[in-house]
């Protein structure tokens, strides 16, 4: 890679962190006119899109890495979080598992398969998720906090159905 491309992509990154994404975007498309196999390229660019809401533009992007580089875990994890945004639960699911079968101690695989299946009700196999990807990573507080709000809910449930009986 050139250091021109090296620099856009910088400029690219420090745009979109500054949520200036319109420029950012221009960068990513300029960069990868000159390097369309860039996948980090690819995958920032779909971050860019998924952040300014352009979800199926950003799903897009990380299937053309994913083409590239089908094992890249920062492109499933991304895409399945764009699907995950989408309402597409199993769709993104299909994605975290990818990416488990690649690194089974995936903390943030766990976890956002964890969010998948909680928004699917299924708050049992969300909780142990939770569970298992903080047994990898103590301080990961989107694990964390989803545990407590799945415990909260199962508890509320719990509360509600000895009532009714």
């Amino acid at each position: 890679m050139s250091d021109e491309v090296d620099k856009m992509l910088q400029q690219a990154f420090d745009f979109a962190d500054e949520e200036n994404f319109d420029d950012a975007l221009k960068l990513y498309n300029l960069a990868l006119k000159k390097d369309p196999d860039n996948i980090n390229a690819l995958v920032d660019k779909g971050v860019t899109l998924q952040n300014m809401g352009r979800l199926k533009q950003a799903i897009r992007t990380y299937d053309k890495a994913l083409l590239i580089s089908p094992n890249f875990i920062d492109a499933l994890l991304n895409k399945g979080a764009a699907l995950h945004s989408d309402q597409k639960y199993s769709d993104a699911i299909k994605c975290y598992d990818a990416a488990l079968k690649i690194d089974k101690k995936c903390a943030m695989a766990l976890a956002y398969k964890g969010l998948s299946l909680g928004e699917m009700g299924r708050l049992q196999d969300a909780l142990k998720l939770f569970k298992k990807a903080l047994s990898l990573d103590k301080h990961f507080d989107l694990a964390d906090i989803s545990k407590q709000i799945a415990q909260d809910l199962l508890k509320s449930i719990k509360e509600k159905k000895s009532k009714t009986q």
